[in-house]
This record gives structure tokens, C-alpha cells and sequence, in this order.
């Protein structure tokens, strides 16, 4: 049973530079009976530079229920809770979503205090379009199954959004280039706010040597932002293009196929591909 009183306050804090704080998430944080972090101990760095005392208390990705709740019975008995991740805004790739859920069910009152989000921030700054984007968050680890979840983006036209770790980040960048094609244009937005702060922008081919080249790039917090597909509609390839694609791939993956046809028809190598992505 809800309350009145009880106020479950979502709070955006810094991705690096620790002016980026806003005024409200300060008040909120030091008003607050109690505070669930990602990370207790990275938390107190915040804690400390802004003169915030209130409780602390772990909540992350392996809280059990019983953590979860812990929280909803302050908050059902009218006390303020704050929820933070380590850095940026909860729930964007962090913990929080059975938390938020739980207490609406309950008619507890969620309230968001924006501010920082790593992502965000990047697209802002990537030079990409960003009418439309879709924010994938982290990818597989392993890399069949990283490759495969490219392949299922490689005919999206929006700007594709990731967060990547920074021992995977040069092969996550070859495999793009290896299934979205070497001249799609990418951003690695790497370190944002912080001292070494990148926004790099150059054709996937060209993005993915550049990293390699340079431990300093394979360190630090990392978005990587790709163009969207070229659309070309289906009606631009012929009856025989088509016709010589559907033969071709029946026995051949996508990819191999829309080569083969290319040298057979003389179509649009990437236009071939992308057509053939759409037929699934």
C-alpha cells in the first residue's frame, strides 16, 4: 500500500567532471533518509567533495530481493529514498528497472532528477545524425554472438548507440567493420568530461586501426556511435539482380552473396546486402 509521503527519487550524478552536478541533485542527496548506490565506496568520492552524510546502502545488479525489499519497506513507511548508479543517469545500463517497478506497483512516487548520461552526451557531440537513434547498450561479449547482433542492425538507418568495455573495444570495432562495411562512418566518444576527454570520428575501417594503434584509446569509459544504413529501396534492384541474389542465397551467408552478385550484375555491392537483409 502506497503513501503519500514516500518519495523514491531517481538521481542523475556526474559521468566525470564532478561540476557537472546539478543543484537539485545535491539537495535531494543530502535531504534524503536514505541513499541506494551502485558502489558504496565510489560513492563516498561524491559524498564527500559535496558535504552529503546520509546513509548509504548497496544496491546493484546482484541485490536480491531481499535488498529490494528492504528499500520498498523505508519507503512504505514514508521514508525518502535516492537511488544513484556509479556515474550518469540510473538505469541507463544499470541496475534500478525491479526497484522503479516495484515501487510504482506499490503507488509509491518515482521521481527523475536529470542530469548526466554518457550516451547523451556523445550523440551531442558525435557530428552524426541525430533525429533518429536507437541506444543498444552493451554488446555480447562473446564474439559469435556479438556478430550476429550486428548483422540484426546492419540494415537499421538510425544512428546506432553502445557502450563498450575497453579490453573489447578494438575487436567490437573490427567486427563493425566487418559487418556494417569499413567506409560507415563511426564515433568513439571515449572519457567524457574527464582529463583525456575523445570524440574521434572517421569510416569504421580507418576508426578501428586508429584504436588499435593507440592503447590510450582502450581506456577509460567508451560510446561508440555508428551512422545508420544507407537505405535503398528494394524496387532499385532489377528482376535479375534479385533473382540472382535469391539463387546465391540460398547456398551463401548474406554478405558472401551480395559480393558475388555484384561482380555478376554489376549492382551496388552495399545495396545488394542491404537488400538482402530486408528479405529476412
Amino acid at each position: 500500500m502506497g503513501t503519500d509521503q514516500a518519495l523514491l527519487y531517481i538521481v542523475a550524478t556526474p559521468i566525470g567532471n564532478l561540476a557537472d552536478m546539478v543543484p537539485r541533485a545535491i539537495e535531494v542527496l543530502q535531504c534524503a533518509d536514505l541513499v541506494a548506490a551502485e558502489d558504496t565506496r565510489h560513492s563516498q568520492r561524491l559524498f564527500s567533495h559535496f558535504d552529503i552524510d546520509t546513509p548509504l546502502m548497496a544496491y546493484h545488479d546482484h541485490s536480491d530481493d531481499r535488498r529490494t525489499g528492504q528499500i520498498l519497506q523505508k519507503l512504505e513507511q514514508g521514508q525518502t529514498v535516492a537511488l544513484i548508479s556509479d556515474a550518469g543517469t540510473p538505469l541507463i545500463s544499470d541496475p534500478g528497472y525491479r526497484l522503479v517497478r516495484e515501487a510504482r506497483g506499490r503507488g509509491i512516487r518515482v521521481v527523475p532528477i536529470p542530469g548526466a548520461c554518457a550516451f547523451v552526451a556523445a550523440l551531442s557531440a558525435a557530428g552524426l545524425p541525430s533525429d533518429r537513434f536507437s541506444f543498444e547498450g552493451f554488446l555480447p561479449a562473446k564474439s559469435g554472438a556479438r556478430e550476429k547482433a550486428l548483422q540484426g542492425l546492419a540494415s537499421d538507418d538510425r544512428t546506432l548507440v553502445f557502450y563498450e568495455a575497453p579490453h573489447r573495444v578494438a575487436d567490437t570495432l573490427d567486427a563493425m567493420a566487418a559487418v556494417f562495411g569499413g567506409d560507415r562512418e563511426a564515433v568513439i566518444a571515449r572519457e567524457i568530461s574527464k582529463a583525456f576527454e575523445t570524440v574521434h570520428l572517421a569510416p569504421l575501417e580507418e576508426l578501428a586501426a586508429w584504436v588499435r594503434a593507440d592503447r590510450n584509446q582502450q581506456r577509460g569509459e567508451i560510446v561508440l556511435l555508428v551512422r545508420g544504413a544507407d537505405r535503398r529501396p528494394s524496387a532499385e534492384l532489377d528482376g535479375e539482380a534479385q533473382r540472382v541474389m535469391k539463387l546465391l542465397m540460398a547456398e551463401l551467408p548474406p554478405k558472401r552473396a551480395a559480393a558475388l552478385a555484384a561482380e555478376i550484375t554489376g549492382v551496388n555491392k552495399k545495396a545488394l546486402y542491404n537488400w538482402s537483409l530486408e528479405q529476412k
